[in-house]
């Protein structure tokens, strides 16, 4: 009897992550998989990119969690540089194009993994694909980034433009500090870091003023200025023009589905692929899609969100490969707890925002807090600010975000953990943390926020 085969679609961490764990449950005799990826790179942490550009991440390598060669050795057929440009869901087929010899071909399958990833959105603006403007999604990109700030030179004015303040934007504002770059964050919001509320967001921006990068708010792009030699030169808005050596794009992502687009496969309201818990594509018994280009269960709103994360997709990637090998593996949703930092500032969410919760008709209650990461009298005691929202009447932990110091951040697994479990905020008071100076005041922060929140509960049913 044949093997029956199957196709992945994408070498990053969700396409990578199935094929893997496919292959250890079924060997070549049973299963032949065959996996394209149309870049350099396959199973790499994109989430690192800033921090390679930043320096503080040494070498290019140090983000790759396993090669195109030890994938083969795992008896993967992965093709570099090919990218599968038609999708024949009836025929059960791929078309592929080799990037590097021109020459294109159809590969049938028996079970299909669409692992497509996200890409950096790019405005249709005048000036969008001139030298010296990039987006920083792949390792390639960070490469071409690299590349350009090198041919720069350290001589002369050394202007970085970040257009977006989001994850990416403010990280790769804090990566062209570090690298010696006078930097402006171009932001479209009231705020930075439009994940967080504006009272959280308004944090982010004074800390970032504080660190020596100039924040823009209200700023819309009208065109990327070049020179004679069509490089870039600055960034005009409706009011002002930015001069710049460099732009990087960091006004987000998103998913990368085309080829489920026209080959009719389900989408959802943000263009992400619409999947089961088992992670197959709604409708299609023997087709699965994972990573940046699906949208999952937000489990506080009940409805689909599309969060671009690592640690979501290696998860998909994980069900995957166990329901195609023939074992057995859900993914129930998320919470959309999402961490980041520039320089010493850490940001963190989990949950729902202020707008998010009353887009689904939630009435709720804030509470706001000022604390410190350790003990206040403990050496390097640093203000620690955390926002709690919870429903009215019952009380049932909605959301929270922390801005702070070193040691904040990492708090919010906590306020995850509690929204999984549908705690309320009079639940979380009694959580038993742990505590000495170097770590935390007697009272933890989210404990504080959520005696707070508690009093709020009551004082509104009053």
């Amino acid at each position: 009897m044949a093997a029956e085969r199957l196709v992945v679609i994408g070498g990053g961490a969700a396409g990578m992550s199935a094929a893997s764990p496919a292959r250890r449950l079924k060997g070549p005799d049973e299963l032949e998989i065959v996996a394209f990826e149309r870049g350099h790179f396959t199973s790499y942490s994109a989430c690192g990119i800033p921090y390679w550009v930043s320096g503080d991440v040494g070498a290019r390598d140090d983000l790759i969690a396993r090669t195109p060669e030890e994938h083969r050795e795992r008896s993967i057929d992965l093709r570099m540089r090919t990218e599968v440009t038609g999708l024949d869901v009836s025929g059960r087929r791929v078309r592929a194009l080799d990037r590097e010899s021109g020459e294109a071909y159809w590969t049938g399958y028996d079970k299909l993994v669409i692992a497509t990833g996200a890409r950096p959105v790019r405005p249709e603006l005048p000036g969008m694909d001139a030298a010296g403007v990039h987006g920083v999604q792949t390792l390639d990109d960070g490469q071409a980034l690299l590349d350009s700030l090198d041919a720069l030179g350290t001589e002369g004015a050394r202007r970085a433009v970040v257009v977006g303040a989001g994850y990416i934007g403010v990280e790769m504002a804090e990566a062209m500090l570090k690298r010696g770059f006078e930097v402006t964050v171009l932001n479209r919001g009231e705020q930075p870091m439009a994940t967080l509320d504006p009272d959280m967001g308004r944090l982010v921006h004074e800390a970032m003023d504080g660190l020596g990068i100039t924040t823009v708010n209200g700023a819309a792009v009208t065109e990327i200025l070049t020179g004679a030699d069509g490089r870039v030169t600055g960034v005009a808005t409706d009011a002002v023009r930015y001069p710049a050596d460099v732009v990087v794009l960091g006004i987000g992502v998103e998913p990368e589905t085309g080829l489920a687009r026209e080959a009719g496969l389900p989408l959802g309201p943000q263009g992400g692929l619409l999947t089961d818990q088992a992670m197959r594509v709604v409708g299609h018994e023997d087709i699965w899609a994972g990573g940046d280009c699906v949208e999952v269960l937000d489990l506080v709103s009940g409805r689909p969100r599309h969060i671009p994360l690592g640690t979501h997709a290696n998860k998909h990637g994980q069900v995957i490969g166990s329901n195609v090998g023939g074992g057995y593996g859900t993914f129930p949703g998320v919470v959309g707890t999402a961490v980041s930092k520039v320089c010493d500032l850490e940001i963190a969410r989990t949950g729902l925002r202020e707008k998010d919760a009353a887009a689904v008709g939630l009435r709720f209650v804030t509470a706001t807090i000022e604390s410190t990461q350790r003990a206040g009298y403990y050496p390097g005691a640093k203000p620690m600010t955390v926002k709690m929202i919870a429903e009215l009447r019952t009380g049932r932990l909605l959301g929270v975000q922390i801005v702070g110091r070193e040691g904040s951040a990492k708090r919010v697994d906590v306020a995850a953990v509690a929204l999984t479990a549908r705690m309320t905020v009079e639940q979380m008071t009694a959580l038993d943390l742990g505590y000495a100076p170097p770590f935390s005041p007697v009272w933890d922060p989210v404990l504080v926020a959520a005696r707070k929140a508690v009093a709020a509960v009551r004082g509104a049913g009053s």
